[in-house]
């Protein structure tokens, strides 16, 4: 009998300034770090994405968002052999306030920093393809929540290192 399969949402946040595009750097399991967008998990209790992403980013940088507009780009990627599936929605922040400060609760966070376009993607090449394809994309044609895009990934394999990532077609 196959395990159930886990379902989870995630939303991750882009956050500007004349500066760049504010990244943050994770530690994952196993001590690997990788760099993201700020974001995480939406939990049961938060009122909406919105409501969760916003808690996010000020959980992991201490800025406070006032205003979100998307999403701008979706992200499903199915992984049959691990039992998961996850959904993530990317939104742009219009307004936010506060300074950069790194008080992760979870302890994932151990680093931020306002990253000039030009330099993300060699940040990037950690991170997993599902993070990694759909920002590198918005980055060169930066589309906006009017015209949003989605991005779909078959993830085979159970071991960390040796996932099959593929991208594919809307089902």
């Amino acid at each position: 009998m196959d395990a159930p399969t886990r379902e989870w949402t995630v939303a991750g946040g882009l956050v500007e300034t004349d500066a760049g595009l504010l990244l943050v750097q994770n530690r994952r399991r196993g001590g690997s770090l990788d760099w993201s967008p700020p974001g995480g998990v939406i939990d049961t209790t938060d009122a909406s994405v919105i409501a969760g992403l916003t808690r996010e980013v000020e959980e992991e940088t201490g800025l406070v968002v006032r205003e979100w507009e998307g999403p701008v780009y979706e992200v499903r990627a199915v992984a049959p052999d691990l039992g998961w599936i996850m959904h993530c929605e990317v939104y742009r922040a219009v307004s936010f306030e506060g300074a950069l400060r790194l008080e992760d609760p979870d302890g994932i966070v151990v680093a931020a920093a306002f990253v000039p376009s030009l330099e993300c993607a060699a940040l990037l090449l950690d991170c997993p393809p599902w993070v990694r394809e759909p920002l590198a994309e918005w980055i060169e044609h930066r589309w906006n929540h009017e015209a949003p895009r989605g991005f779909h990934f078959s993830v085979r394999g159970t071991e960390p290192t040796e996932l099959r990532v593929e991208r594919v077609q809307h089902p």
